[in-house]
């Protein structure tokens, strides 16, 4: 018996429909030139781990595209586009162009925000990678030979796998500023960067004002950061070579949702989601007590966050103005008791440290320490060495010119700097030991 045209007709339009379901339903996590992002729409990353789209930022009504976290109930913005220009409804486009350019459209065809390459596409694709990272690159192409990622954009947020630093061939600086507000996401006033000058160390800073630095890498950490250790939760690394200077966090558990940003307050905390309790977890955070102040106790003073006051002068130094530190005013820091003569000068160790700013430093990897003091006082100009890198016993020669800045006690610090003393501070004792 043969089955009626009328049924085979249904039959089809609800495969049809199926079909139509079940493609709908499978997330998108790329965009190529005949696929845009209209308000509303989003990609999502393979697993399902980031989602992009777009999004007003807390009370505003203000459009943006951003990148969010997928799996959790608290709306996480990672990275933004347009943080400095955004849309003022809901009818924003995301398009990638023929020459492998992403461009936000306002509902005139108005570029308001876009993307650059080094090089044209001939079949561009952006893809939101389960890193966070969204990617312009050839169809098919390794993410080493991309032609743009917003991980090379950083806002307010690293994510594991981000630099942090400089690429020292074609200058591009990897940094984050913070948000101006939790309503709005364009760049608020405290910047944390890897400085390019002397030995590279992350600083905050508040604007032009330098407001925290980690102190320089040790080999093993920032001298700074005590509590930056190995642990079972995430790897980190310093990487100086000829092309870049870098520091990059990697997840031993890459299901683990981990992020570390610079907020609206001026802090800088690493934040780990946390299943069972559905919330943000304070794993740590910089720039913690009054001692991460920047240069709180001035040129050449030291400051112990377990003392009181504070603010002391390194050995061999003393007040500059006696007046001010009487009343605990510090920054005018402190002044050698018995000037340098350069000939017949030694040294004085200090041991568990945080190092003084490296700004006027300079540094040799090959050279041990023994070298890098003979090198200290053949310059005239050079207050203190120390080693590179404590491990093994210590290797490589930084060495300092001019006021020690910005230095703090830390008892589990490893690194031991010697500072220049006149003979006579020494007791004519003129051992760098």
């Amino acid at each position: 018996m043969g089955v009626p045209t009328e049924h085979c007709i249904l039959v089809l339009l609800f495969c049809s429909s199926l079909l139509l379901i079940i493609e709908t339903g499978t997330a998108i996590d790329t965009i190529n030139t005949t696929h845009s992002i209209r308000d509303g729409d989003t990609i999502v990353s393979a697993e399902g781990t980031y989602v992009l789209g777009f999004f007003s930022p807390g009370k505003s009504k203000n459009r943006y595209v951003g990148i969010w976290y997928g799996k959790i109930p608290v709306v996480t913005i990672v990275w933004v586009a347009n943080r400095e220009t955004p849309l003022n409804d809901s009818s924003g486009v995301l398009r990638l162009t023929d020459l492998g350019i992403l461009a936000i459209l306002n509902q005139n065809g108005t570029i308001i925000w876009s993307s650059n390459s080094s090089r044209s596409a001939s079949n561009p694709a952006a893809q939101l990678l389960d890193s966070g990272n969204l990617v312009v690159k050839e169809e098919g192409d390794s993410l080493e030979n991309s032609l743009w990622q917003s991980f090379e954009h950083p806002t307010d947020t690293i994510l594991p796998g981000m630099k942090l630093g400089r690429n020292r061939i074609t200058g591009m600086e990897w940094y984050m500023t913070s948000w101006k507000s939790p309503d709005d996401p364009s760049r608020g006033n405290f910047t944390s960067i890897l400085i390019p000058y002397g030995y590279p160390e992350l600083v905050l800073k508040q604007g032009s004002k330098m407001k925290y630095r980690s102190g320089p890498w040790d080999g093993l950490r920032f001298s700074g950061i005590p509590n930056l250790k190995p642990n079972p939760v995430f790897k980190f690394e310093f990487v100086i070579s000829e092309e870049e200077i870098f520091y990059r966090e990697s997840l031993v558990d890459k299901s683990m949702l981990w992020r570390f940003m610079t907020d609206q307050n001026g802090d800088i905390p690493s934040l780990a989601w946390i299943e069972r309790t559905q919330s943000w977890l304070l794993y740590d955070t910089a720039n913690t007590d009054n001692c991460d102040r920047y240069a709180l106790c001035g040129a050449n003073g030291l400051c112990n966050i377990h003392s009181s006051p504070v603010c002391e002068c390194l050995d061999g130094f003393v007040p500059k103005v006696p007046t001010d530190w009487a009343v605990t005013v510090w920054s005018s820091g402190c002044v050698r008791r018995t000037p340098l003569n350069c000939s017949g000068d030694g040294f004085r160790k200090l041991s568990g440290v945080k190092m003084p700013e490296t700004k006027a430093s300079w540094f040799d990897k090959s050279l041990d320490l023994e070298e890098c003091k003979n090198t200290c006082l053949k310059n005239c100009s050079c207050t203190a060495y120390s080693n590179m890198d404590i491990r093994g016993g210590g290797s490589g020669c930084l060495l300092w010119f001019c006021d020690l800045i910005d230095n703090r006690r830390f008892s589990e610090n490893e690194q031991n700097i010697y500072i220049r003393m006149a003979a006579s501070e020494l007791g004519m004792n003129l051992s760098s030991d």
